[in-house]
């Protein structure tokens, strides 16, 4: 089975290359993030006739998520439990069943936490969001944990996990993504028992999954790794190889991400 994460930043605005690469990959689950959209702008039929049903979570403008899954849904949760307030569209949950058992995904994602105060950090209202956010991701994954099922938790993190992540570290060093209370919680996440796909099965350093829009960084190759499978132990056994689509980065009009993907013996 192929699962695949992927910031689609603005599904309207990606569309013909959304339908390229689900077309050239073919994977049988792919989670996408940064719609812009509400559910009814999603464009179900264009997805749905390449053979995917499709489970959105979406908000005007900003935000939203959804799963794509070539097999139909056991289960669907909307929203990250923890906070009744948070209206953003950051997390969607699901369940599918396959020959050997069932699969739980979620399509994640993480709040960016800038602009930072330098001064104050943690009194800097979208950095506090983000970290309570990452705070009830740890709590929620705890409670999946115990279901002691192949479980992969797909999306675009918004930290950069350690220096071997980015072309310049020096550079990051105040951003909200690479703050040492942002690698802190990662790592607290990972430490509770789950693997990272991608670097499990590449030990090579400095390979990105974002390149921004500004100052030639795709040209120069100045990106950044942001965008992780996360698998349990039942998942991680099932691991057979995780990879980025690097190519659509080069795609006209791309997104600033592009796809990781993971196979598992499912």
């Amino acid at each position: 089975m192929k699962i695949a994460t992927w910031n689609v930043n603005s599904i309207k605005a990606r569309l013909p290359n959304v339908l390229e690469w689900l077309k050239e990959a073919q994977p049988d689950i792919a989670c996408f993030q940064e719609l812009k959209c509400v559910d009814e702008a999603f464009p179900l039929t264009e997805i749905e006739e390449l053979g995917y049903n499709v489970a959105v979570h979406g908000q005007k403008t900003y935000n939203g998520v959804a799963i794509l899954s070539k097999l139909p849904f056991d289960e669907v949760v909307k929203g990250l439990p923890g906070d009744d307030s948070d209206e953003q569209a950051r997390y969607l949950e699901a369940v599918v069943s396959g020959e050997h058992g069932s699969l739980r995904v979620a399509s994640i994602y993480l709040p960016n936490g800038n602009p930072v105060d330098q001064a104050a950090p943690l009194e800097s209202p979208k950095y506090s969001y983000k970290l309570g956010w990452i705070d009830r991701l740890i709590e929620h994954t705890k409670e999946l944990l115990t279901y002691e099922e192949a479980l992969v938790l797909a999306g675009d993190y918004n930290v950069i996990a350690s220096d071997t992540d980015v072309h310049n570290p020096q550079a990051w060093r105040g951003d909200a993504l690479f703050r040492p209370q942002t690698a802190e919680r990662f790592q607290t996440l990972n430490n509770l028992g789950l693997t990272n796909a991608f670097k499990a099965c590449n030990a090579q350093p400095h390979l990105y999954s974002f390149w921004d829009y500004q100052a030639g960084a795709w040209q120069k190759d100045n990106g950044i790794l942001i965008d992780h499978l996360l698998l349990s132990p039942q998942a991680a056994d099932l691991l057979k190889t995780s990879q980025i689509d690097k190519h659509t980065r080069g795609w006209t009009k791309p997104s600033d991400h592009v796809p990781v993907w993971i196979e598992l013996e499912i």
